[in-house]
């Protein structure tokens, strides 16, 4: 191979790298202009939260009583449990990944992966004092959740989150309303 074709073939790889390194980078972002919460307190964040609204998408599609229960899963990851009921299919889904902080536990900014070494952005944007509440942007304008350590939201931080979330560009009246009325 002469010399040209071989720095032709090097810098195709190059860019190749860069390219798919740029891709996955971009999965775990965090819309323009929201903002992680910071300081965030990892152990307060742990535990059983449940689901209040969500932009709806594939995998959660059809579900009602959905939760998220986080664990310390290592030193540096989080075990994510998600579950929710199909009510069509009249059993239970679960899904088990895990999550690891962007910038350091102390910033609510995180990525999560169900499958393999696939990652897609965690941001928590807003929580209240007692980590009771809490708002939860993905990588883009297209995931969203509105979450609580009770089946409900009062309507204060509810509207408050809504209005976040709106400023964002996100498409509030598009979000589905998680049932939790069989719980």
């Amino acid at each position: 191979m002469n010399i040209k074709r071989t720095s032709f073939v090097i810098a195709m790889m190059g860019a190749a790298a860069a390219t798919a390194a740029l891709a996955l980078s971009a999965c775990v972002a965090i819309p323009k202009g929201a903002y992680a919460v910071k300081p965030f307190n990892k152990d307060k964040y742990l535990g059983t939260w449940y689901e209040v609204a969500r932009m709806d998408f594939k995998f959660e599609k059809g579900l009602s009583q959905v939760t998220a229960t986080y664990s310390i899963q290592d030193t540096d990851k989080i075990r994510v449990d998600n579950k929710g009921f199909n009510k069509k299919e009249g059993k239970w889904k679960q899904s088990i990944g895990k999550a690891k902080f962007v910038e350091g536990p102390e910033t609510g900014r995180l990525k999560v992966s169900f499958f393999g070494p696939f990652y897609s952005g965690y941001n928590v944007i807003a929580i209240d004092p007692d980590y009771k509440y809490a708002l939860i942007a993905g990588n883009n304008l297209k995931y969203l959740w509105l979450l609580s350590r009770t089946p409900d939201m009062p309507a204060e931080v509810k509207e408050k989150y809504l209005a976040q979330a709106k400023a964002l560009g996100y498409k509030t009246e598009d979000l589905v309303w998680t049932d939790h009325s069989a719980l």
